[in-house]
């Protein structure tokens, strides 16, 4: 894929929360193409990070793609404040949704794109019956709950899969991947056929503009 398709998702996971616009703004400056959200609520994963209230501030700090990935159950109980609050995509997980088509549906009836997650142990080939419904599909490259973590590499075989059937079927989805994204695995996903690179610690531990720049090349350079 040409490097100018490839799209930097900057994940809040990582940020200083205690300079949050400034380093917002730092990321957007830098080169970020979108701002990623990681919705957790103690239930879905184990840690708790924010709600929609930290959505409204990014929304009145930018108006860059603001991309939010709801770790979470139920939800369907959160779409329409999430769509108030000024969410672009909005992600929810297969292994959460019971009712999937519907909240599929809800997302979009909101004004919002729709995307679903899988985690790393659930197969790409649970999506057949869903995939031509949505705009996005979001494959978790570690397990879900914290940042910073070592990269699963059979991830790559799911995002090829995806791809193949994008080329085959014409399919509109964009392809995103979560986790531990960083200058060494970067190019193992793009060649794969990967679109949204979601990226925290890799952007936001140290200079962000730097880092967003390394990311970059390492792209232009797989």
């Amino acid at each position: 894929m040409p490097e100018s398709e490839i799209l930097i998702a900057a994940s809040l996971l990582s940020a200083d929360f205690t300079q949050l616009e400034q380093q917002v703004n730092e990321a957007v400056d830098g080169g970020s193409d979108w701002i990623h959200l990681d919705v957790m609520d103690g239930r879905f994963v184990p840690p708790i990070t924010f709600g929609d209230g930290i959505c409204r501030a990014v929304r009145k700090s930018t108006n860059q793609i603001i991309d939010t990935h709801l770790m979470i159950v139920e939800p369907d109980r959160q779409v329409d404040a999430f769509a108030e609050a000024g969410s672009d995509y909005l992600t929810v997980h297969y292994e959460a949704c019971p009712h999937l088509h519907r909240v599929i549906q809800q997302i979009k009836a909101a004004g919002m794109k729709a995307g679903v997650s899988v985690n790393p142990a659930t197969p790409v080939e649970t999506l057949t019956n869903i995939i031509g419904d949505v705009d996005l599909i979001l494959v978790m490259s570690v397990n879900p709950g914290w940042g910073a973590q070592k990269f699963i590499h059979h991830s790559v075989q799911k995002i090829k899969t995806l791809h193949e059937w994008k080329e085959k079927h014409g399919f509109h989805y964009l392809i995103e991947v979560d986790g531990g994204i960083n200058t060494d695995t970067i190019k193992h996903v793009v060649e794969a056929g990967a679109e949204v690179l979601v990226a925290g610690t890799a952007v936001f531990k140290g200079n962000i503009q730097s880092n967003l720049l390394a990311l970059r090349m390492a792209v232009k350079n797989g």
